[in-house]
Protein backbone atom coordinates (compact mmCIF):
# COMPACT_ATOMS: atom_id res chain seq x y z
CA UNK A 1 0.00 0.00 0.00
CA UNK A 2 2.83 2.36 0.59
CA UNK A 3 3.92 1.96 -3.30
CA UNK A 4 0.23 2.88 -4.05
CA UNK A 5 0.57 5.47 -1.47
CA UNK A 6 3.68 7.83 -2.76
CA UNK A 7 2.74 6.29 -6.67
CA UNK A 8 -0.53 8.58 -6.39
CA UNK A 9 1.12 11.58 -4.52
CA UNK A 10 3.46 12.04 -7.43
CA UNK A 11 0.65 11.97 -9.79
CA UNK A 12 -1.03 14.46 -8.00
CA UNK A 13 1.55 16.59 -8.10
CA UNK A 14 3.07 16.38 -10.79
CA UNK A 15 -0.43 17.13 -12.30
CA UNK A 16 -1.23 19.89 -9.62
CA UNK A 17 2.30 21.25 -10.48
CA UNK A 18 1.42 21.71 -14.60
CA UNK A 19 -1.41 23.05 -14.06
CA UNK A 20 -0.02 25.67 -11.65
CA UNK A 21 2.81 26.48 -14.03
CA UNK A 22 0.96 26.23 -17.39
CA UNK A 23 -2.51 28.23 -16.43
CA UNK A 24 -1.06 30.32 -14.09
CA UNK A 25 2.71 31.39 -14.09
CA UNK A 26 2.41 30.72 -18.11
CA UNK A 27 -1.07 32.44 -17.94
CA UNK A 28 -2.45 30.43 -20.46
CA UNK A 29 -5.91 31.42 -18.42
CA UNK A 30 -5.62 34.63 -20.55
CA UNK A 31 -3.72 33.70 -23.75
CA UNK A 32 -5.74 30.52 -24.17
CA UNK A 33 -3.09 28.56 -26.48
CA UNK A 34 0.42 28.68 -26.21
CA UNK A 35 2.56 26.55 -29.41
CA UNK A 36 5.01 24.54 -27.96
CA UNK A 37 6.06 22.64 -30.54
CA UNK A 38 3.34 22.62 -33.05
CA UNK A 39 1.25 20.86 -34.15
CA UNK A 40 2.51 18.12 -31.87
CA UNK A 41 2.04 20.04 -28.82
CA UNK A 42 0.13 23.17 -28.08
CA UNK A 43 -1.11 24.01 -24.56
CA UNK A 44 -5.02 24.90 -25.30
CA UNK A 45 -7.17 26.17 -22.40
CA UNK A 46 -10.34 24.04 -21.66
CA UNK A 47 -12.55 24.27 -18.62
CA UNK A 48 -14.20 20.58 -18.65
CA UNK A 49 -17.30 20.67 -16.72
CA UNK A 50 -18.16 17.20 -17.86
CA UNK A 51 -16.82 13.87 -18.21
CA UNK A 52 -13.66 13.00 -20.93
CA UNK A 53 -14.54 15.30 -23.80
CA UNK A 54 -16.63 17.48 -22.34
CA UNK A 55 -19.63 14.85 -22.07
CA UNK A 56 -21.93 16.71 -19.34
CA UNK A 57 -20.77 19.73 -20.08
CA UNK A 58 -23.97 21.40 -20.16
CA UNK A 59 -25.25 19.88 -16.72
CA UNK A 60 -23.90 20.91 -13.19
CA UNK A 61 -22.22 17.60 -12.46
CA UNK A 62 -19.39 19.43 -10.55
CA UNK A 63 -20.21 17.35 -7.15
CA UNK A 64 -21.88 14.08 -8.84
CA UNK A 65 -18.10 13.81 -10.47
CA UNK A 66 -16.25 14.55 -7.40
CA UNK A 67 -18.76 11.83 -5.36
CA UNK A 68 -17.89 9.31 -8.50
CA UNK A 69 -13.86 10.05 -8.12
CA UNK A 70 -13.86 9.51 -4.04
CA UNK A 71 -16.35 6.48 -4.49
CA UNK A 72 -13.70 4.90 -7.33
CA UNK A 73 -10.56 5.62 -5.00
CA UNK A 74 -12.11 4.54 -1.99
CA UNK A 75 -13.44 0.93 -3.83
CA UNK A 76 -10.02 0.61 -5.23
CA UNK A 77 -8.37 1.03 -2.21
CA UNK A 78 -10.59 -1.10 0.15
CA UNK A 79 -9.75 -3.77 -2.59
CA UNK A 80 -6.27 -3.95 -2.86
CA UNK A 81 -6.31 -3.71 1.20
CA UNK A 82 -9.06 -6.44 1.40
CA UNK A 83 -6.94 -8.79 -1.52
CA UNK A 84 -3.28 -7.33 -1.88
CA UNK A 85 -2.01 -7.67 -4.83
CA UNK A 86 0.96 -9.77 -5.98
CA UNK A 87 2.77 -7.57 -7.92
CA UNK A 88 3.97 -3.75 -7.38
CA UNK A 89 2.38 -2.90 -10.51
CA UNK A 90 -1.18 -3.37 -9.36
CA UNK A 91 -0.28 -0.86 -6.56
CA UNK A 92 1.10 1.48 -8.89
CA UNK A 93 -1.68 1.00 -11.24
CA UNK A 94 -3.71 1.92 -8.27
CA UNK A 95 -1.63 5.29 -7.49
CA UNK A 96 -1.82 5.96 -11.09
CA UNK A 97 -5.70 6.38 -10.90
CA UNK A 98 -6.23 7.52 -7.43
CA UNK A 99 -3.75 10.24 -7.74
CA UNK A 100 -4.92 11.51 -11.42
CA UNK A 101 -8.78 11.30 -9.83
CA UNK A 102 -8.06 12.85 -6.72
CA UNK A 103 -6.00 15.86 -8.68
CA UNK A 104 -9.62 16.51 -11.18
CA UNK A 105 -11.39 16.76 -7.61
CA UNK A 106 -8.75 19.59 -6.35
CA UNK A 107 -9.71 21.18 -9.63
CA UNK A 108 -13.79 20.88 -9.22
CA UNK A 109 -13.50 22.16 -5.73
CA UNK A 110 -11.15 24.95 -6.69
CA UNK A 111 -12.80 26.30 -9.27
CA UNK A 112 -15.50 24.43 -10.76
CA UNK A 113 -14.65 22.47 -13.68
CA UNK A 114 -11.15 20.42 -14.48
CA UNK A 115 -8.58 22.60 -16.21
CA UNK A 116 -7.66 20.62 -19.34
CA UNK A 117 -4.52 22.34 -21.23
CA UNK A 118 -2.70 19.83 -23.25
CA UNK A 119 -3.73 19.19 -26.90
CA UNK A 120 -1.25 17.09 -29.43
CA UNK A 121 -2.21 16.54 -33.09
CA UNK A 122 -0.14 15.05 -35.96
CA UNK A 123 0.08 14.28 -39.19
CA UNK A 124 -2.31 16.66 -40.71
CA UNK A 125 -4.85 15.47 -38.36
CA UNK A 126 -6.29 18.31 -35.84
CA UNK A 127 -6.88 16.91 -32.73
CA UNK A 128 -10.10 19.49 -30.78
CA UNK A 129 -9.67 18.26 -27.42
CA UNK A 130 -7.37 18.79 -24.39
CA UNK A 131 -6.71 17.04 -21.58
CA UNK A 132 -3.94 17.18 -18.89
CA UNK A 133 -1.65 14.75 -16.77
CA UNK A 134 -4.60 13.35 -13.99
CA UNK A 135 -6.62 12.46 -17.33
CA UNK A 136 -3.56 10.56 -18.72
CA UNK A 137 -2.85 8.97 -15.56
CA UNK A 138 -6.32 7.66 -14.94
CA UNK A 139 -6.61 5.89 -17.87
CA UNK A 140 -2.84 4.49 -17.57
CA UNK A 141 -3.99 2.94 -13.91
CA UNK A 142 -7.65 1.60 -15.30
CA UNK A 143 -5.75 -0.22 -18.02
CA UNK A 144 -2.77 -1.09 -16.05
CA UNK A 145 -5.30 -2.69 -13.14
CA UNK A 146 -7.56 -4.05 -16.08
CA UNK A 147 -4.69 -6.00 -17.42
CA UNK A 148 -2.89 -6.74 -14.08
CA UNK A 149 -1.86 -10.02 -13.05
CA UNK A 150 -4.31 -12.39 -11.14
CA UNK A 151 -3.47 -13.56 -7.57
CA UNK A 152 -1.57 -16.72 -7.39
CA UNK A 153 -4.36 -18.50 -5.89
CA UNK A 154 -6.94 -17.62 -7.86
CA UNK A 155 -4.87 -19.35 -10.91
CA UNK A 156 -4.22 -21.84 -8.56
CA UNK A 157 -7.95 -22.82 -8.48
CA UNK A 158 -8.76 -22.81 -11.89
Amino acid sequence: MRLLFWTGFWVFLADQASKYVVVHYLDLFSKLRIDVWPPYLTFRMAWNRGVNFGIGAGFDMRWVLIGIAFAISGAVLFWLWRRPATNKWTYIAAGFLVGGALGNVVDRVLYGAVADFLNMSCCGFENPYAFNIADVAIFVGAVGIAFAEPDKQKKKRA
